[in-house]
């Protein structure tokens, strides 16, 4: 029998009397159970160098994104750096007739990415600087490999990378991120960076890049968009393999990587996942310049709120286990969270 003064409610009843807004109800409340945070620590910085000086081009498919010269590129690390955002990962645009069929000028010490690297470690040299060295900012044909009739040649192609790894690492490069999805790859430059003294130097593997739709904006920052000749899903992962992405993976970590990469991020959230449970090495999601791009132009077309669209996309990877994310947002979040 209840009670006269009973106010049990047939919700209470039927929960059990446990209801789940109790932890909503306050915003102390809902900061105390918070599982997931967002901080500076989380943050890499993609950002586009190219040639000459105190040059900052704006990126039309990038809104807010710029490539800037090497001199631009090292103020803006000091910045990066004042703002506590751990590391930069560097892409280069170089002149066109500089670019061939097997991406020659990756070997050159003195090439753009390794004379920005070197001015960065100058400018601020508590931040990290992460380096790629897929051929496709270097070839005629826009593609990360050397072409050889329309196929893109496996070995020859490592051993290309193997050589462009440890000049990177010459010029400074903290870790080195290869991209390209050769078979073998990580072992390989793991094997030349500590023949050639470089223990130190990481490798931050492209572990699962997909064969997406989403990098069209960085093609267009890199100048390969109207170089490229047919597609890349020879050497990418298709979009529809999971357990395809997770048996690259399990070869990267055998073969040495220290860190695992998910590309694009958003549309793989479940890989990001599925990695960190497998073999829990740090994770990282890159936040493509199409996902970007959309966040960037539904903002402005009014159809989203881009900041809370910005914060909650990158939360999402934290909840998917991401140690860190990079992304074309990093200074902007960088300051936001800096005010909060």
């Amino acid at each position: 029998m209840s009670e006269p003064n009973d106010k049990t409610h047939l919700v209470d009843r039927i929960t059990g009397h446990r209801r789940m807004r109790r932890i909503r109800k306050a915003e102390w409340t809902r900061r105390l159970v918070r599982e997931n945070r967002l901080t500076v620590d989380d943050l890499i910085w993609p950002v586009f160098v190219i040639p000459g000086d105190n040059i900052e081009e704006p990126i039309p498919a990038m809104p807010g994104v710029s490539r800037m010269s090497v001199d631009r590129l090292a103020e803006a690390a000091k910045k990066a750096e004042g703002l506590g955002i751990p590391a930069i990962a560097t892409f280069p645009n170089i002149e066109l007739e500089k670019r061939d069929m097997s991406g020659s000028e990756i070997l050159n010490p003195d090439n753009l990415i390794n004379r920005a690297t070197r001015a960065l470690k100058k400018a601020a040299p508590s931040l990290g600087v992460i380096t790629d060295v897929a051929l496709d900012p270097f070839t005629s044909h826009g593609h990360d490999g050397i072409l050889t009739g329309d196929e893109i040649v496996n070995d020859a192609t490592v051993d290309h990378i193997c050589e462009a790894a440890v000049a990177q690492a010459e010029a400074g490069a903290d870790i080195i991120a290869p991209s390209e999805m050769m078979d073998g790859r990580i072992g390989a430059i793991r094997e030349r960076l500590d023949m050639a003294g470089f223990q130190d130097v990481g490798i931050m593997s492209y572990a699962t890049k997909f064969s997406s739709g989403f990098y069209g904006p960085y093609r267009e920052a890199i100048s390969t968009k109207g170089l490229l000749k047919g597609d890349k899903a020879s050497y990418y992962i298709d979009t529809a393999n999971g357990t395809e992405a997770l048996r690259d993976a399990a070869l990267d970590v055998e073969e040495g990587a220290d860190m695992l990469m998910v590309k694009p991020g958003l549309p793989y959230l479940d890989i990001c996942w599925r990695i960190k449970e497998a073999f829990g090495l740090p994770v990282f999601a890159y936040q493509v310049s199409g996902e970007y791009a959309m966040i960037k132009m539904a903002a402005e077309r009014g159809a989203i709120d881009g900041e809370r669209v910005m914060m909650e996309t990158l939360l999402s990877f934290k909840r998917a286990g991401c140690d860190g994310i990079l992304t074309y947002f990093a200074i902007e979040v960088a300051q936001k969270l800096a005010k909060s």
